[in-house]
């Protein structure tokens, strides 16, 4: 059976939809006969039962360690809640990070693939947190047990510890709570997308639930190999549970274990031709533009993720309470992707192109706990937060060994020798079957923090910040030129808020953040400086409609020294010695009026070299510098400005229409840290590879009435071909999907 993009469907896939699509008629035909006006009241109701988010607004965040109103930190955060991502029928959090401005994508190369991005022109990938704790594996994170993502912009080293310079992504998790409510739903798309999702949760006492939540989701997109007719693929599902104990009390206990499998077909993207995404004719008369792909159904992208975390509250009174985490994590993953080539066509047999391979195994202990309290002391009030931070780290990561494609055979030659049996015979790699050269890296770390923070109220509607942060990180490495670090830093955050009146806040904020020399695996044949940052920011935050529409604004600085690089196997680390971000962004969310709803977001990006990279030859030890050409020049994969949109608009009764833009400025790559930047030149002109800029449109229409909802949501309505991720080297980047109808029924009770 053929649907839509003449694609496969499964028949389990298939019997869902049958049964969802009939039961939704039955429910129409029953709510034909028994319908009743929508009352006011239940709809006040259903809002104050869910007091973490007003619809795309945020009214509550745990990002700042304890339980807060974005509204009152002295920060920019940015939070996409479970409305939002609902609406916009996002599975995977690289597709709900669209919504935040500033935000753009690496293509996955380098020794690190998974969710991987840029914020305000910085990395991410050691700046994603699952409710608080560090979540830094390279693997493809799902939002079926997300309850809202908090995007706190900016140096962030004393709540959180090493990191970057653009900002924390913390993904907060469903837990169980006091009622039984239950939703489960199907969807069915082009190219074979099918998801199903469930989310059910059970009171079992006055004070304990248990809530599970389950995804199965499929999908392809139009790109495709010529040569075998396969297409990249995602293939996902994940159970998670959530059991709560003194819920509401003063003693509340939650015991959560997430665990997500997938088994992708990775997707490389195309090369560059002429410093822009390939498009050319071959002497041939064959065509590489970006609906060809490389890979092929044996290419493989397999991960299982465990995650178990134990979490105790003990409230001594309203203001103070006791908090402590545990977690035991493990990833595996293990994969195989082929890269692109700008000069011959792909192969059935694998051998044109280059391959990617790591099979990998991270396993971490974390445990955090915090005080926090409210008190006076000599005539001011004090909110303070103080807490204890254990992190263990055991990781272990090497190449897959290749196969001969035409014997099934291990290839035993190295060199030019295996490269040419390749061409020949083709090639082939399997999960778990180790590659015999080279040297597997290993990684086992203890990480210590102790950390205090005071908010303290000077006078009426004043307040200043002041926090302190103390990082030790004890590791072991496999390398033999970086064995051990022992290494120690402090981290500060302040600033000074005026709360003109509950409705407006304005702030002053400084906060810096550190990463030292080997951290995520990142090794140098001698110790170079860590890479540490700082920002500055100035900002306003506003409420209107009663609260129920927020936009706010940031001015910042954000100033990196000693950036290191991604590819986290090159003895060239440091990227640049100094660079800087300057930006301006804008923000709102919430009700415009009583049916219209939006959420958007603006980012101005002016990002900059100011000194080129200093590096240690790895085999003489003499210093070297980069191309003096390249300071002053554009960072890489940052968009002069971004934006999104999106706004919905509800209409009788049980109507919703909605849709939303996502449109990124022109974004370049190249390597920084080179010795010459010849090939970057061109006339005597800077021009390095560069991704046009695009604006995305998509659209979604709903009916939900009281048990059950049916939507159709269109991505990319323009059918636009349009680059979402670069490799920031500028070796190649990767097209977005095309146009994708999907349609969901869902059903509540």
């Amino acid at each position: 059976m053929k649907l839509y993009g003449n694609k496969n469907i499964t028949q389990k896939s298939i019997y869902l939809a049958v049964a969802l699509t009939f039961n939704s008629a039955l429910a129409v035909a029953e709510d034909v006969k028994t319908a009743e006006p929508k009352e006011l009241e239940e709809v006040n109701v259903k809002a104050a039962a869910e007091p973490v988010a007003r619809g795309y607004q945020a009214t509550q965040t745990r990002v700042g360690k304890v339980l807060q109103d974005p509204h009152d930190i002295a920060q920019a955060i940015t939070t996409l809640t479970r409305d939002l991502l609902h609406d916009q029928q996002v599975g995977s959090l690289r597709e709900a990070l669209r919504n935040v401005s500033g935000l753009t994508f690496n293509a996955a190369e380098g020794g690190r693939s998974g969710d991987n991005m840029m914020l305000r022109g910085f990395y991410t990938f050691g700046d994603i947190y699952l409710d608080g704790i560090r979540d830094t594996a390279q693997y493809n994170r799902e939002t079926f047990n997300l309850e809202q993502v908090d995007v706190l912009r900016g140096s962030a080293a004393m709540l959180f510890g090493r990191g970057q310079a653009g900002g924390v992504i913390n993904q907060v998790s469903k837990t169980a709570k006091l009622t039984d409510a239950n939703v489960i739903s199907g969807s069915l798309g082009e190219y074979d997308y099918h998801q199903f999702t469930g989310d059910f949760n059970k009171q079992l006492t006055g004070t304990a639930a248990i809530r599970l939540n389950v995804m199965d989701r499929s999908e392809e997109n139009y790109r495709k190999n010529p040569a075998n007719g396969d297409s990249p693929t995602l293939d996902r599902s994940g159970i998670a549970v959530s059991f709560g104990a003194g819920i509401g009390t003063e003693n509340e206990f939650f015991l959560n274990h997430v665990y997500t499998k997938t088994g992708d077909v990775p997707d490389f993207g195309v090369s560059f031709f002429n410093k822009r995404p390939i498009d050319r004719t071959l002497a041939s008369g064959a065509n590489i533009d970006d609906g060809v792909f490389y890979g092929g159904d044996k290419n493989f992208d397999d991960s299982d993720t465990s995650i178990s975390t134990a979490i105790f509250t003990h409230k001594f009174s309203k203001d103070t309470e006791w908090r402590t985490q545990l977690r035991s994590a493990d990833y595996e993953r293990g994969y195989w992707a082929k890269t692109p080539n700008n000069a011959v066509m792909p192969s059935a047999n694998y051998s044109v192109g280059g391959n990617q391979t790591r099979d990998m195994d991270y396993e971490t202990l974390n445990l955090q706990t915090d005080f926090s309290t409210k008190l006076d002391i000599v005539g001011m009030k004090h909110q303070v937060l103080t807490g204890l931070e254990y992190l263990k780290e055991d990781s272990f990561r090497h190449g897959l060994r290749p196969f001969n494609l035409t014997t099934g055979q291990p290839y035993t030659l190295t060199g030019a020798a295996l490269t040419a049996a390749i061409a020949a015979n083709g090639v082939f790699y399997k999960k778990g079957v180790l590659a015999t050269t080279g040297t597997p890296v290993k990684f086992k770390a203890d990480n210590y923090a102790i950390y205090v923070q005071d908010t303290i109220e000077l006078i009426p509607k004043w307040d200043l910040l002041l926090g302190m942060r103390r990082d030790e990180l004890r590791a072991d490495y496999s390398s033999t030129t970086s064995p051990k670090l022992s290494y120690g830093e402090n981290s500060y955050r302040t600033g000074l808020s005026w709360h003109q009146n509950e409705m407006s806040h304005y702030y002053v904020s400084f906060s810096d953040s550190f990463s030292p020399t080997a951290d995520l695996y990142q090794l140098t044949v001698k110790p170079q400086p860590p890479e540490t940052s700082k920002t500055v920011e100035v900002g306003a935050k506003w409420l209107f409609n009663d609260g129920d529409l927020a936009f706010r604004t940031a001015l910042y600085r954000s100033i990196k020294d000693w950036e290191r690089n991604t590819d986290l196997e090159s003895t060239a680390a440091i990227l640049t010695k100094k660079r800087r971000t300057d930006g301006l962004e804008f923000e709102l969310s919430g009700y415009v009026a009583e049916n219209w709803e939006v959420f958007a977001g603006l980012a101005f990006m002016d990002a900059k070299i100011l000194e080129v990279a200093e590096n240690i030859n790895a085999t003489t030890g003499v210093i070297t510098f980069a191309d003096a050409r390249f300071e002053g020049k554009r960072a890489r994969n940052t968009p002069a400005a971004t934006f999104n949109l999106w706004t919905t608009y509800s209409f009788l009764g049980n109507w919703k229409i909605g849709g939303g833009i996502e449109a990124k400025g022109e974004r370049i790559g190249y390597v920084p840290s080179a010795a010459s930047a010849a090939n970057v030149y061109t006339n005597g002109q800077f021009d390095p590879n560069k991704l046009p800029g695009y604006a995305r449109v998509d659209a979604m229409l709903e009916y939900d009435a009281k048990q059950w909802a049916v939507r159709l949501n269109v991505k990319n309505v323009l059918d636009k071909t349009y680059y979402d991720a670069i490799y920031d080297n500028g070796g190649f980047s990767v097209p977005g999907n095309s146009r994708t109808a999907i349609i969901t029924t869902e059903f509540k009770f």
